[in-house]
């Protein structure tokens, strides 16, 4: 394929198809034509990534890469399109782009959440989430979750439009401040601007081990809880509610590999993802984008990808938002 730059078949087979006929809606590929049709007689299909590691982002040659960006040319190569073109976005326009025709899909690991959900269509869970704290090296606040900053007078740093922006808010974190991007985070750290900055596990994991000079570090991998409840975390790749076959075709390739550990670790192992990352059996992004979290907290602690309690307990490896 070129580029310019996720358990358990029987039952994922069936999960995904019935969800993406709820999640599509009343779409039936009408209007300039089908897109998936579209893409397969040109070969070619745009996607919008959002710069994020170890996600959708460009290397330092210049080609598109990262773990969503790496199951997406898997899939839409084996619908027949080999050749995936990117489109650089800011986080809170990929989805008004996407609406506005501007691009295909949006492959960023974007967190499956029901506001986002009303404006696209997801596909199944591809990958789970956990969140962390990027502190000043020493951690010398002593933080370790969003609990860390209840009565406090700390600063937490959020990326707008990411989950943790929306954790911060659930909880009543009230003294945040909004930033644009991860190395904006990071730097609101490294400046004295804030006490910590949340976003994804391994994003921030891997931006402080590849920043040693910054004077950060991160608190390790935690699942945010609200009101006593996980707030499981899982992100796919986003279409636009009106392309049925497109997410239908997409679905049934993807419930493949996450049906697959060796398959999946093969596509997003060398971006830092392990099996702990795999979706679980059962857990739908119906679910997600019903704010079902109950019966993703079941499905979660039943098995799959991110085996029994992995999925509600720190994990370095884990990681939880995109956003």
């Amino acid at each position: 394929m070129t580029s310019s730059r996720t358990r358990r078949s029987a039952v994922a087979v069936a999960a995904v198809s019935a969800g993406a006929l709820v999640l599509a809606g009343c779409g039936d590929d009408s209007g300039d034509g089908n897109t998936l049709e579209n893409a397969q007689e040109a070969g070619t299909i745009k996607v919008a990534y959002a710069g994020e590691i170890p996600y959708s982002y460009e290397d330092d040659g210049g080609e598109l890469t990262g773990a969503t960006i790496a199951i997406d040319e898997a899939i839409f190569a084996e619908l027949g399109i080999d050749n995936v073109e990117g489109q650089l976005v800011e986080w809170d326009a990929l989805i008004p782009g996407l609406t506005k025709g501007e691009y295909d899909a949006v492959s960023a690991g974007m967190s499956i959440l029901p506001d986002r959900c009303a404006r696209g269509a997801f596909a199944e869970p591809t990958i789970m989430y956990t969140s962390t704290l990027m502190v000043p090296e020493g951690n010398p606040e002593g933080l370790s979750d969003f609990s860390s900053f209840e009565g406090s007078d700390l600063t937490l740093a959020v990326q707008s439009g990411a989950i943790e922006q929306g954790y911060a808010d659930d909880l009543g974190i009230g003294n945040t401040v909004t930033v644009n991007s991860a190395q904006d985070g990071m730097d609101a750290v490294a400046n004295g601007r804030a006490d910590a900055f949340s976003l994804t596990n391994i994003t921030l994991s891997i931006m402080a081990e590849e920043n040693p000079d910054a004077g950060v570090e991160t608190t390790g991998g935690f699942v945010a809880e609200v009101d006593g409840l996980a707030q499981i975390s899982a992100g796919s790749t986003v279409f636009r509610p009106e392309d049925t076959a497109l997410l239908e075709a997409y679905n049934e390739e993807l419930a493949k590999i996450i049906g697959d550990e060796e398959r999946f670790l093969e596509l997003v192992g060398e971006f830092g993802f392990t099996d702990a990352e795999r979706p679980p059996e059962g857990l739908t992004a119906q679910m997600l984008c019903d704010g079902d979290l109950e019966a993703a907290n079941e499905a979660a602690n039943m098995g799959g990808g991110s085996d029994s309690d992995e999925s509600t307990e720190s994990d370095d490896s884990a990681d939880s938002t995109d956003g």
